[in-house]
């Protein structure tokens, strides 16, 4: 999965080089993971078994004792939520469990932690949390509820991965059980949600939450019942029997289609080079000198197929499906691979009416049809991952564009939105017959645009754009489905700016180049704050106050340091930390 690794030195140096990270997994080539939907037709369970092979790191250097996890786990596990949700309707629970005696997961690996660089850390982290979120969005959207099976200790991220299930069964057996020991151990904070939701979705007192929060052994038996830490111990010898017994419960109140028939989901087809990675449906061109990537995301060709028999004949090449996932998987690759491509031009190419097309089948079968409801909650998770993406955002509407409805979510979800007044010649000359050639750039507003895809705060992106302004907002809603002009878009707050094309080019460039001059840290933190306003969420706190924290903490020499509790986490040596608060 990767070409280069970065690395601690003898002398404690971290070395910055970034490993080429593929998200590319499929269940046959599994080294951590065993899918299991054998029986799901009859019972709609599945079993998801975690059985981690020690020597299959994704990097070289440490070895995933304990059930301990990587960026590779992780892949795999993302992969596999995706497979349950689009190949697997009859699938109404899963339940997540090991697949060795006494040990659920013992967490994120610590000696990948202690050997990988800054951005490493945070990248994995920030997937991971993903994935996670993910785990819980099926629950509540796809009538596939989580169920953690914690059949042996579960430590840090291994618990934190039950708390991302509905429902969390830990087995009585006199040493099995949970624990955040981060704080007193390494020095850091669970970084994956784990103190987050034990106060919000766990409803754990406060009080009780720093105890836990601070006793490395955990809790167990009654104890964790009654702190609701988990929702029930069980006996080992009835462990079984209960698990089964949960999970049909679960099971029988989904709404999930039993004689739904699942979607294959194809490897990805793309080309790379040096200077950029081109799919189907997207593409993206690097600018390595100035620090940018052109990302275009290429419009339906003669619309979407609005028939539900004919979506799912199309399946994976149904183009929403596919487009979402080929810009899923460009965002992931840029993250992780593309550290100093600082800034994101967005584009888009088509057809006004066609990419519409795309919202007429979502208001018209999402309710109904579990398939057409998967691509819309997809969507919506590949928009919330741009959104905590930690790059510069910049919109781009041109002739051309096909920002509309739910490709209008691309620009909003930016940090500036530039569209052009007027014609672009050199355009026409170049293709003459291409889409929207000789016309003006529009946008157009849809129903989707209202909350079809919120953010993880709860707002659509519009309310967040004009938080506090509802009166404006309805306004906007009366204005859907109608074609709108740049110096309109500008007069309705939907664009930054609507330079001529006159003056187009050197206001792009002036803007490019003043962002690439500024601090790329000072500038995420900015980011960060101006783009989400308003309310907090579980899921909005898990991205913002606890992973801002957390970055901070990794790279402080109490945590990362040569005398710092990662570093000397398992030598027999105790941390030596810098006592002052600050």
């Amino acid at each position: 999965m990767t070409e280069e690794t970065g690395t601690i030195d003898a002398a404690g140096t971290e070395h910055e080089e970034t490993p080429a990270v593929s998200f590319d997994a499929d269940p046959a080539t599994y080294r951590h993971w065993t899918l299991d939907t054998s029986g799901a037709a009859e019972t709609g369970v599945a079993y998801l078994r975690l059985d981690i092979d020690e020597a299959g790191g994704i990097v070289p250097g440490y070895e995933l004792k304990m059930n301990s996890y990587d960026l590779g786990v992780d892949i795999e596990l993302y992969d596999a939520t995706q497979r349950l949700r689009f190949s697997h309707p009859e699938v109404r629970t899963v339940v997540v469990t090991s697949g060795k005696d006494k040990n659920f997961c013992a967490g994120a690996n610590i000696r990948m932690l202690a050997q990988s660089s800054h951005p490493w850390k945070v990248n994995f982290c920030k997937f991971t949390n993903e994935t996670r979120n993910g785990m819980e969005d099926a629950t509540a959207n796809s009538g596939q509820t989580y169920i953690a099976a914690v059949n042996g200790t579960a430590a840090g991220g291994g618990y934190e991965l039950a708390l991302a299930c509905e429902q969390i069964l830990l087995i009585d057996d006199n040493s099995s059980a949970v624990s955040l020991p981060e704080v007193p151990l390494l020095g850091v904070l669970p970084g994956t949600g784990g103190l987050t939701r034990v106060i919000d979705k766990r409803r754990v007192r406060k009080d009780r939450a720093d105890v836990f929060a601070t006793t490395s052994e955990g809790m167990r038996g009654k104890r964790a019942v009654e702190w609701r830490l988990v929702d029930e111990v069980v006996p080992k010898r009835a462990w079984d029997e209960t698990v089964a017994s949960r999970a049909a419960s679960a099971a029988a109140a989904s709404s999930r289609p039993a004689d739904g028939t699942g979607i294959e989901l194809p490897p990805l087809q793309r080309e790379e080079t040096a200077d950029g990675i081109t799919y189907q449906h997207v593409k993206a061109t690097f600018d390595r000198d100035r620090g940018l990537v052109e990302i275009t995301v290429l419009g339906p060709e003669g619309g979407v197929p609005e028939s539900l028999e004919r979506v799912h004949e199309l399946g994976a090449a149904f183009w929403p499906l596919a487009m979402t996932r080929e810009l899923d998987d460009l965002i992931l690759r840029l993250r992780a691979n593309e550290l100093e491509l600082g800034t994101w031009l967005i584009r888009t190419r088509g057809d006004v009416e066609d990419a519409l097309a795309m919202e007429r089948v979502i208001e018209r079968h999402s309710r109904d049809d579990w398939l057409v409801n998967e691509v819309r909650h997809y969507f919506k998770r590949v928009l919330k991952r741009l959104d905590v993406t930690s790059r510069s955002l910049i919109a781009l509407i041109e002739p051309g564009s096909c920002f509309a409805g739910a490709l209008l979510e691309l620009a909003l979800a930016c940090d500036r939105q530039y569209m052009l007044d007027g014609t672009l010649a050199d355009d026409a000359a170049d293709d003459p017959s291409g889409p929207g050639q000789g016309d003006e750039a529009q946008i157009m507003l849809s129903a989707s645009n209202f909350g079809t895809f919120p953010m993880s705060n709860g707002l659509s992106r519009l309310g967040s754009r004009f938080f506090g302004d509802d009166d404006h907002v309805a306004k906007l809603r009366q204005e859907t489905d109608r074609r709108v002009e740049a110096r309109e878009a500008l007069e309705m707050g939907l664009v930054t700016d609507a330079p001529d094309d006159i003056d187009w080019e050197d206001e792009i460039r002036i803007m490019l180049e003043e962002r690439a001059s500024l601090s790329p840290d000072a500038l995420t933190g900015m980011e960060a704050n101006h783009r989400f306003v308003g309310p907090e969420t579980m899921e909005s706190r898990i991205f913002s106050r606890l992973t801002a924290w957390q970055n901070w903490i990794f790279v402080r020499p109490n945590a990362s340091g040569p005398d710092g509790a990662l570093r000397r986490y398992g030598t027999g040596r105790k941390a030596d930390f810098d006592r002052r608060r600050v």
